[in-house]
């Protein structure tokens, strides 16, 4: 059975930092484009990162590019975004989602296209 569990979220101040982790059961993680995405109230869902499984690459959105780095950690199952200098703009919940590996991070931003989601973890940030 495949599940991802998002982890890592809460409430930090404009400037802060907070570390997400997607860990992984039923799958290996390694063998997966994985990408994180964040939904905002009334806001569609957007993809942040990218991890292309084919060769390693990451890919970033423009608004956070810079801020945010997303890596794995193979033998924890997991994969990790760290995000700094978090803005309101950065507040929403945030899914990791896996896709097919031979389409890597083609399908970037597009949620349709990827197949399996965890349940989201809640970033806030303050005023």
């Amino acid at each position: 059975q495949v599940q991802l569990v998002e982890s890592g979220g809460g409430l930090v101040q404009p400037g802060g930092s907070l570390r997400l982790s997607c860990a992984a059961s039923g799958l290996i993680l390694d063998d997966y484009t994985v990408s994180w995405f964040r939904q905002a109230p009334g806001k569609k869902r957007e993809g942040v990162s990218c991890i292309d499984s084919r060769d390693g690459t990451v890919y970033y959105a423009d608004s956070v590019k810079g801020r945010f780095t997303s890596s794995r950690d193979n033998a924890k199952n997991t994969v990790y975004l760290q995000m700094n200098s978090l803005n309101a703009e950065d507040a929403a919940v945030y899914y990791c989602a896996t896709g097919n590996p031979f389409l890597g991070c083609t399908p970037f931003g597009v949620p349709e296209e990827w197949d399996f989601w965890g349940q989201g973890t809640q970033v806030t940030v303050s005023s």
